[in-house]
């Protein structure tokens, strides 16, 4: 029997119109410039965001790590929020590749406000801190239940930055689904950060693949950079194919996998075994169990039904909608979380 796979939506296998699309693309040497599938993909994200200039890479940590290299340098420091991608996933990368410190922030859902962003910069000409270089933004948050900041969040945030002179990053891991839930233009992005990672292999359904957007001097420096990590890629085409076939059919259906959110927040929250639910604005659905359960002995009972889910703290269980779930998968979903 097929497992019901909500563990995260970075499981999703390409449909058969995405495995024809990378089958057919034109492919060259990316590290020359030379793969014309790369290089449409790079100039087709970069246009939809309002940026100049964008580089392809493996993965959205590479994408994040390369921008925090550029913007900044030894003995500067990062302001993010505590339960960012940033600071809890990525191998303590901050510190390994680019000898910067992070301020966290202590913000509601993984988002920080304008004020607690200005409470935490470093006083200028003091030996004593690090020099503050770089605010990130996390959109959508994953720790915060897929929270999302809007564009008058965004640059309420980007005033900010701009008064103190800092570069604004944004990990965009599920940017479509922010958009999607809340209406707001991918091209206005470009007018409030200096960076932008887009992730292509979460919900858009790509198999492989991020993409690190910023102005044309920025995306060359982080071309060097991309070299040095071994991202340089060769007949990358195959899977740039993939997220340009992603980019013009999968964006707007990630409304289906919000409302089926929506419909597991709703059974949880009836459910007997369940405390708390946070709420569900995108994809992302965390609630914590009582007594009933242990998230282990949950995330074992769910599993003898075939379905995957998360153990993501204690007593804490996530479960993450996508593209591979369908309507029958979901009313399974839905009857299973009753019966428990």
């Amino acid at each position: 029997m097929q497992n019901i796979d909500l563990r995260s939506d970075t499981v999703t296998k390409p449909t058969p119109e995405m495995l024809q699309a990378m089958f057919a693309a034109p492919v060259g040497d990316d590290v020359y410039g030379e793969d014309p599938t790369v290089n449409a993909l790079e100039e087709k994200t970069a246009a939809l965001f309002g940026m100049e200039a964008g580089l392809f890479c493996p993965s959205g940590t590479m994408t994040n790590q390369i921008a925090i290299k550029v913007h900044t340098a030894p003995l500067t420091e990062i302001i993010c929020e505590v339960d960012s991608h940033i600071h809890q996933y990525e191998g303590g990368g901050i510190a390994f590749n680019s000898a910067a410190s992070t301020a966290l922030v202590h913000g509601e859902r993984g988002k920080m406000t304008p004020t607690q962003v200005e409470a935490h910069i470093r006083p200028l000409n003091n030996i004593h801190f690090p020099e503050t270089r770089l605010v990130s933004l996390e959109n959508t948050c994953n720790k915060g239940g897929g929270s999302f900041y809007t564009l008058s969040e965004i640059a309420a945030v980007s005033d900010v930055c701009k008064r103190h002179s800092l570069a604004m990053h944004l990990d965009g891991a599920r940017v479509f689904n922010a958009l999607v839930a809340s209406g707001d233009r991918a091209a206005s992005y470009g007018l409030y950060f200096d960076s932008i990672s887009v992730c292509l292999s979460k919900g858009l359904g790509t198999p492989v693949g991020s993409v690190l957007l910023g102005t044309r001097p920025f995306i060359q420096q982080a071309r060097r950079v991309r070299k040095v990590l071994g991202g340089g890629m060769r007949q990358a085409g195959y899977l740039a194919a993939a997220g340009i076939y992603a980019l013009e059919n999968n964006i707007e259906r990630l409304a289906e996998d919000h409302e089926k959110a929506k419909q597991l927040e709703q059974v949880l929250k009836e459910a007997n075994y369940v405390n708390t639910v946070l709420p569900v604005d995108t994809n992302i659905v965390i609630f914590k169990l009582n007594d009933r359960f242990t998230d282990a002995q949950f995330v074992d009972a769910l599993a003898e039904q075939n379905i995957l889910a998360s153990s993501f703290g204690p007593q804490m269980i996530r479960l993450v909608t996508h593209l591979n779930i369908t309507d029958q998968m979901q009313e399974k979903l839905l009857d299973t979380l009753k019966r428990l």
